[in-house]
């Protein structure tokens, strides 16, 4: 006699997203789809959302309208997987029709306030078996900057740390000077 185990439902990214447009989940409700199981996001610190701010202006000030700066927005990364990191930087087009795909993301942003391991581990994977050429994590207690380059299946092949006093530049945007120190300031 075989024994039946249960097992989570995994969801894919279609189904994600016809939930999102049904209206199923709360609009105040911070969730994302991280490989195919439907994640609750910690609500946002008033210093998490200031880090954001600050990289979201020095972004935007930095690229013009060299790329899109993408707030706190889906990105269709896997076809089970929807994450939405707190920036990125995308190239231009429209995205009304549909999330950015990942040939379309340059650079994603994710400020760590609770979610640190989190972010080192699992959404790190996510991002470099996609292939985003670029990843940071900002440790809003450590205050540094983790910098990911260069994809190479589920890690990074260059991680560096950048800590106060120093200045980052995204690869696809060499001339964009953003400084540590103003992030934490």
């Amino acid at each position: 006699m075989a024994i039946e185990v249960e097992r989570p439902r995994k969801f894919t990214a279609d189904e994600f997203e016809r939930m999102v447009e049904a209206g199923i989940f709360r609009q105040d409700e911070r969730v994302e789809l991280i490989d195919g199981e439907i994640v609750q996001m910690a609500p946002i610190g008033h210093r998490h959302a200031a880090c954001v701010a600050i990289l979201h202006e020095r972004f935007v000030l930095g690229v013009g309208d060299r790329a899109l700066v993408w707030g706190q927005g889906p990105a269709r990364l896997a076809i089970d997987s929807v994450p939405e990191p707190d920036l990125a930087l995308l190239r231009r087009r429209s995205y009304r029709m549909g999330a950015p795909r990942p040939e379309d993301v340059l650079l994603v942003v994710e400020v760590a306030e609770s979610s640190l391991r989190y972010d080192q581990t699992l959404k790190l994977r996510l991002y470099a078996s996609a292939g985003v050429p670029e990843y940071w994590i900002v440790s809003v207690e450590g205050e540094w900057i983790e910098v990911c380059r260069s994809p190479a299946g589920e890690r990074y092949r260059e991680r560096s740390r950048a800590a106060r006093g120093e200045v980052l530049a995204p690869v696809a945007f060499a001339d964009v000077r953003i400084s540590v120190e103003d992030v934490f300031a």
